[in-house]
């Protein structure tokens, strides 16, 4: 198991070093060293004799006592559907800043989880009653982060409107990642309601193609009204239509043109 370990971080750290050297070719977009994400999607519990009027005081608990406390998670977040094929699901996503914290943070917050509950029995009470909201069935993702990143300036006492965005990558070679940094520093970074923008592309799940931008809004209408500001920015950096059309292409050369487009509302209170 031990080999098997070793072989497994040896596979990473090279996909990782090809991976985002890939979409890194300069200085100005490698100031941060990338972070690893978790997305841990649950389902709510269909059951219709489960309450779940104290489901966030619930998690609000955990999260104050174990979550705040643990070091090795930088950041984390519950997102809920508002506008995605399945309405049962509730995303997590905890951030951390290598592969280490990542292997380390569930025994750092099964320490927590015992100093906040030291009593077996009111501890185990506690679990069996956060875990009642959700049904059995789950799934984990890991994503690394690209260096395309507009830090959220949101107000966290309010729920954000997140517009994910899926794309899947081409890998043949033709996409150049010097367009897609020139189309986020002449388009992207210039959305006016935007509050935050991530990347990241798969780093251990079911879909080695996937990359991802996700975008944070402070409401739904602002979406809408970025999309025509996009279309604005586009001719304002670009004002030679055919040279536009030109630049979109050999961008999009990057992915495949398969794409699916997915909405989540933060949970204020349940944000680190």
């Amino acid at each position: 198991m031990k080999s098997l370990n070793k072989f497994l971080k040896s596979t990473i750290v090279l996909f990782l070093v090809t991976v985002y050297c890939g979409f890194a070719q300069d200085s100005t977009a490698t100031e941060s060293e990338p972070v690893y994400i978790t997305m841990t999607t649950v389902h709510w519990n269909p059951d219709p004799n489960v309450n779940f009027d104290d489901w966030k005081q619930t998690e609000k608990e955990y999260f104050d006592k174990v979550t705040m406390k643990n070091d090795l998670i930088l950041s984390s977040g519950f997102y809920t559907h508002y506008f995605t094929p399945d309405n049962s699901e509730l995303i997590l996503v905890n951030v951390y800043k290598n592969w280490e914290d990542l292997e380390k943070a569930d025994v750092k917050s099964a320490e927590l989880a015992k100093a906040a509950w030291p009593d077996d029995e009111a501890r185990s009470a506690f679990f069996d009653k956060q875990q009642k909201y959700y049904s059995p069935d789950h799934s984990d993702e890991i994503y690394i982060s690209l260096p395309y990143t507009i830090e959220s300036t949101g107000n966290s006492d309010k729920p954000q409107v997140v517009y994910l965005r899926n794309l899947e990558m081409a890998m043949n070679g033709e996409g150049n990642p010097e367009l897609f940094k020139e189309y986020f520093e002449k388009v992207t970074k210039k959305l006016s309601a935007l509050k935050g923008y991530y990347t990241h592309r798969h780093l251990w799940g079911s879909n080695s193609r996937q990359f991802s931008e996700a975008y944070f809004y402070n409401n739904f209408a602002d979406i809408e009204k970025s999309f025509d500001e996009t279309i604005a920015l586009e001719n304002k950096a670009w004002p030679d239509e055919a040279k536009r059309k030109e630049f979109i292409k050999n961008k999009n050369k990057l992915f495949t043109g398969s794409h699916g487009d997915y909405i989540y509302r933060s949970v204020p209170g349940l944000m680190k």
